[in-house]
């Protein structure tokens, strides 16, 4: 099989170039008489190219609430490390705090329980008022029980509204590339307690 060197295969989709590949391809295998069975194999792969094609991805949309607590006997949260070591509060620069938070349906923390979010925050803005975000939700019930949303970018959490980035996914979210919009729904500074509301949209095959 020879390429054509003059074409530019770096920013086509995965499903385009292989597309293209099988079909620069398939002359020479379905003629080599030394392997007669190529063009078996390799008919599947075309006509699975060719499909994949044609399907439209699909669009999503999920509202959560994330539980986030440095303190209570729910504790879900806690700093690893900063510049007065694992006692550095999450709202000063440079602290690295560790998550792994009750995700539920409703705003209440009694809702029903449908995942845990856990990862890792770090404050990276200078004035403690934004931090840098990733971390996994990890549905344990629900529709999309099994699944996972990977998340990750800024919190300038004294903003009301804070967009971030969908990355990737597991499950039913292979694929996975979208946004989401977080919310403060309740906040306890002293105590470093909060709601977050998580409205996302996701497109997925």
């Amino acid at each position: 099989m020879v390429l054509n060197p003059n074409a530019n295969y770096t920013h086509r989709p995965l499903t385009q170039k292989l597309f293209s590949v099988m079909v620069i391809a398939m002359p020479s295998l379905l003629s080599s008489a030394s392997t007669p069975f190529l063009p078996l194999l390799a008919l599947p792969i075309l006509y699975w190219a060719t499909t994949l094609r044609k399907r439209k991805p699909k669009e999503t949309n999920l509202v959560f609430y994330v539980h986030d607590n440095f303190a209570g006997d729910d504790t879900s949260a806690m700093t690893v490390a900063g510049k007065d070591g694992p006692t550095t509060s999450i709202l000063e620069f440079g602290t690295l705090a560790a998550v792994d938070d009750p995700v539920t349906e409703g705003p209440d923390p009694k809702s029903k329980k449908i995942g845990r979010a856990q990862g890792l925050y770090i404050n990276s803005q200078l004035d403690g008022k934004g931090l840098y975000l990733v971390f996994s939700v990890i549905f344990t019930d629900g529709e999309y029980k099994g699944s996972t949303l990977e998340i990750q970018g800024a919190d300038p959490f004294s903003v009301k509204e804070r967009e971030f980035s969908i990355v990737s996914g597991t499950g039913f979210f292979r694929f996975v590339k979208g946004y989401g919009i977080m919310t403060t729904e309740f906040i306890d500074i002293p105590n470093l307690r909060a709601i977050l509301k998580l409205d996302v949209t996701v497109r997925h095959y």
